[in-house]
């Protein structure tokens, strides 16, 4: 008998060992790949990587602050943009469970002041999942320059998109927009009878602990909290401002990599919501396209891992806003977690999560490359087209480089600025060549043409960005534009 409970001590303890040695391992390979992508300049923030609930990796790469070289640690707070969404629908939910509001009822029940023509047909569910047909205020022309740096008032800032009319009918179809998350905001302020920060502070942070996640005030004084850069090909500036009382409920907060990992293991609890309630936040309620779903704050889809052809259910939500660049990953089945936070503006954050979550089921994945964008734009600049395109052919082949589509889609823009439209041309040509069915690199294109004065090739390429985005609405107004002249 001694032997025999020996001999199933011994088991666990190998068994123990050989999981422990495992997530080691998956740590060790999760750190070398982003310390790759930060080598190649793709990454420049902090990750958290939990496995089974557990953390195995925490750690900061590159810079918080590049004017004092001081460096991203898993304190560092970072800007989360549109990952506020999920907060945000939260707290909605929270207010619904305590019979304060309710999610089928037109937005005028809680919003008198809001136009009825469309308000009467909108629903806090519509605003939650995107389908109020609300045109998306992020979106309206000239708005970081015109309204951006400005601030607001929660009430008068909905003023400014409150009257423009439906983009379809309510309930119809997903179209991302952060107007619905804007408002959003604002009735938890009427209903709760507090700010925004307020109730979020009361209903998640306080009592999750959450002691580095917040409301983002530029005029605050935040420790450990990250400057935001945006790149320009090799070059690194700093971020443009925007006020934050415009990002708002939809992306005006900060957190740590290590906050987020609360807020994710609380969701698998009772601590915040009801059973019944919670499970409102992760059903999919509206397609966003092929096997992906919107529910409240949060996408979800099946996707395979690595080249295995087992599916998984992953609930995430990615984030932008001037500067910075997020994702969290949320993997329930098997409490598995990924948080990236970059603090360089737009970078490749979906292919590293991909990696990861690779890694983590242990399959196999596509190793970082450079940017081959980045190496063309001195070519194009100092040598012109011609050598530039030659390069191009030389060097597409070669498998330490990548063609990425937003890294080209930036270099083309730098060209066009600075007068290089010719060069411009060419470099949004390889897009159009990579990513045929890409409705933004044909916008580009056409842009490129339209500003070298060919028409007839913007005209061209204009439609086909239209066709293959139909949401492309400045498209259609440049289109409707040059085709009457």
């Amino acid at each position: 008998m001694k032997n025999s409970i020996k001999l199933i001590a011994v088991c666990l303890f190998v068994q123990l060992f050989s999981l422990a040695v495992s997530a080691q391992d998956k740590a060790k390979q999760i750190d070398q790949l982003l310390t790759k992508y930060k080598e190649y300049g793709q990454f420049n923030g902090s990750a958290l990587i939990a496995e089974n609930g557990k953390i195995i990796l925490k750690k900061g790469y590159g810079l918080a602050n590049m004017e004092w070289d001081i460096p991203n640690q898993p304190n560092t707070k970072f800007r989360l943009g549109s990952i506020s969404k999920q907060f945000t629908a939260l707290l909605i939910v929270k207010l619904a469970e305590e019979g304060k509001l309710k999610l089928d009822v037109p937005i005028t029940t809680y919003l008198p002041d809001y136009p009825k023509e469309t308000g009467d047909k909108i629903t806090i569910h519509n605003l939650l999942t995107h389908t109020s047909g609300i045109p998306n205020y992020t979106s309206s022309p000239n708005f970081l320059r015109d309204k951006s740096r400005n601030p607001y008032t929660p009430e008068d800032f909905i003023k400014t998109f409150n009257k423009l009319p439906l983009e379809f009918t309510p309930g119809e179809k997903f179209r991302y927009s952060n107007s619905g998350y804007f408002l959003l905001g604002y009735i938890i302020e009427k209903v709760s009878g507090k700010t925004y920060e307020q109730y979020l502070q009361e209903i998640i942070l306080t009592p999750l602990k959450m002691a580095n996640t917040g409301y983002d005030h530029f005029e605050v004084i935040i420790k450990n909290r990250a400057s935001g850069y945006e790149k320009n090909g090799k070059n690194i500036s700093n971020a443009s401002f925007i006020d934050m009382s415009i990002p708002y409920a939809a992306g005006s907060l900060y957190s740590t990599v290590e906050d987020l990992y609360l807020w994710d293991q609380a969701l698998y609890t009772n601590k915040l919501l009801s059973a019944k309630s919670m499970d409102l936040l992760f059903k999919p309620y509206i397609t966003t396209g092929g096997n992906d779903f919107y529910g409240y704050g949060w996408f979800t889809s099946e996707e395979t891992v690595g080249k295995k052809t087992d599916k998984v259910k992953v609930i995430e939500h990615g984030g932008g806003i001037n500067g910075f660049n997020t994702v969290i990953s949320r993997m329930p089945a098997d409490k598995n977690l990924v948080v990236l936070l970059n603090n360089t503006g737009g970078t490749v954050l979906s292919e590293m999560n991909n990696s990861v979550r690779a890694i983590l089921y242990n399959q196999s994945f596509d190793e970082p490359k450079k940017s081959l964008a980045f190496e063309l734009l001195d070519v194009y600049t100092e040598k012109g087209a011609t050598i530039g395109t030659n390069t191009y052919k030389k060097l597409k082949s070669d498998p330490t480089y990548g063609i990425k589509e937003n890294d080209i889609n930036q270099v083309g823009y730098q060209l066009l600025q600075t007068g290089k439209k010719k060069e411009a041309i060419e470099v949004f040509k390889i897009n159009v060549e990579t990513f045929p069915k890409s409705g933004n690199a044909y916008d580009s294109l056409g842009e490129a043409y339209l500003a070298d004065g060919d028409k007839t090739l913007a005209i061209v390429n204009y439609k086909k960005s239209v066709e293959l985005d139909p949401t492309n609405e400045n498209g259609k107004k440049v289109l409707d534009e040059i085709s009457k002249k």
